[in-house]
C-alpha cells in the first residue's frame, strides 16, 4: 500500500497593491502652459537685466497699451475655435474711429449716441458676414477679406485725412486712471478689456453657446448630428467678433483721440498671432480665452523688453513674434498628432 504524501500548500501570490494614478498634464493644456511659462520667463529675464522692469506699472502698461488688441483677440478666439477666421477686424476698428470722429467733431453728436451706434454698426457688420458664410457656405477667408476691403474703403468715403477728436468726454476717459497699488494705476480701456475677458470666459465655458462653438470646431458634422444649433452659432460667432471689433474701435478712439482710415492696419494679424500664441488651435475645437489674454501680454512684453534695451530696432518685435508663431505652430502640430 503506497503511502500518501501530502504536499505543502503553495504559497499564495501576494495581492497586487494598486499604484496611485500618475498625474500627467492633459496634452490639450500644453500650449497654454507653454505660453504662461514663456511669459513668466520673459518677465523674470527682464527683471534681471533691466532696472525698473519689475514694477506693477510696467506690467499694467502691458494691458493698458494693448487693451484694444485684447478685446479684438477675444472675438477672434471664438471665431478660430469654431474653425473660422476673421480678417476684417482691423478695418472695422478703423471704420469705428472714423464714424465716431466724424459724428462727434463734424456733426456735433453726443458720445452717448455715437458709441452705441458704432457698436450696433460693428455687430451688424459681423452678423452680415456670418450670414453669408453660413447661408451660402462660403469660405470665411474670402468673406472676411471682402469685409476688410469694404470697411477700409468706407473709411475713405468719410475722409481721406485724419480727424482729431477734441470732445471733452473722450479726453477725460483717455486720461482717467484708477489707483491700483502705490503709484501704479490702470486705465478705463484696460478695465474694459478685463471685463470682456471675464465675460468671454463665462460664455465660452458655462453657456450652451460656448459649448456649441467648441463642438463645431471639433467636428461640425458631429455637432449637426447631435442636434446642436450649428447655423445660428456660426452667425453668432461672427456677430460677436464684429461687436468686439467695434468695441475695440471705441477703445482705440480713446487711445488715439482721432479717426483715420489707416488706423489698425495689420491688427487682424496681431490678433491671430495672439490667439495662436495663447494656445488656440487654428483647426478649431481647442483653446482658452485666458490663453488669448496671455498671448496679448506676450506681444506686449516683447515690445517692452525691446524698448527697455534701447539698442534694438522695433522691427525685432515682428521677428520675435514670427519665431514664436513658428514654435507654437509646431507645438500645435505635435498636439494634433497625439490626439486620438
Amino acid at each position: 500500500m503506497s503511502a500518501i504524501v501530502s504536499r505543502p500548500p503553495e504559497a499564495a501570490a501576494p495581492a497586487a497593491v494598486p499604484r496611485p494614478p500618475r498625474t500627467r498634464l492633459n496634452p490639450k493644456y500644453l500650449p497654454l502652459a507653454a505660453t504662461i511659462s514663456l511669459f513668466m520667463l520673459m518677465a523674470t529675464l527682464g527683471s534681471v537685466f533691466y532696472d525698473g522692469f519689475f514694477s506693477p506699472q510696467v506690467f499694467l502698461n502691458l494691458l493698458i497699451d494693448n487693451a484694444f488688441l485684447c478685446i479684438v483677440a477675444v472675438g477672434m478666439t471664438f471665431v478660430i475655435l469654431s474653425g473660422g477666421i476673421d480678417l476684417s477686424v482691423g478695418s472695422v476698428i478703423a471704420l469705428t474711429t472714423m464714424v465716431s470722429a466724424s459724428l462727434v467733431e463734424k456733426h456735433g453728436w453726443s458720445p452717448g449716441l455715437v458709441i452705441p451706434l458704432v457698436l450696433v454698426m460693428g455687430t451688424l457688420f459681423g452678423a452680415g458676414m456670418g450670414l453669408l458664410i453660413e447661408r451660402f457656405r462660403l469660405q470665411p477667408f474670402i468673406v472676411t477679406l471682402a469685409g476688410m476691403f469694404l470697411a477700409r474703403g468706407l473709411c475713405y468715403l468719410i475722409s481721406i485725412d485724419s480727424i482729431s477728436i477734441t470732445n471733452a468726454f473722450y479726453s477725460e476717459v483717455s486720461q482717467w486712471r484708477m489707483r491700483v497699488w502705490g503709484e501704479a494705476s490702470i486705465s478705463a480701456s484696460a478695465l474694459i478689456a478685463l471685463a470682456v475677458v471675464a465675460l468671454a470666459v463665462f460664455v465660452a465655458h458655462y453657456t450652451p453657446f460656448g459649448r456649441t462653438v467648441y463642438a463645431i470646431g471639433g467636428n461640425e458634422q458631429s455637432a449637426l448630428l447631435m442636434g446642436l444649433p450649428v447655423r445660428s452659432t456660426v452667425i453668432g460667432v461672427y456677430t460677436l467678433s464684429g461687436f468686439c471689433s467695434a468695441l475695440a474701435g471705441v477703445v482705440f478712439t480713446f487711445y488715439m483721440l482721432s479717426g483715420y482710415g489707416l488706423h489698425a492696419v495689420g491688427l487682424e494679424l496681431d490678433a491671430i498671432a495672439a490667439v495662436v500664441i495663447g494656445g488656440t488651435l487654428l483647426t478649431g475645437g481647442v483653446g482658452y480665452v485666458v490663453g488669448t489674454l496671455f498671448g496679448v501680454l506676450m506681444l506686449g512684453i516683447i515690445q517692452t523688453l525691446i524698448s527697455f534695451d534701447g539698442t534694438l530696432s522695433s522691427w525685432w518685435t515682428r521677428i520675435v513674434v514670427g519665431a514664436l508663431l513658428f514654435v507654437f505652430c509646431l507645438l500645435q502640430r505635435l498636439f494634433a498628432a497625439r490626439r486620438p
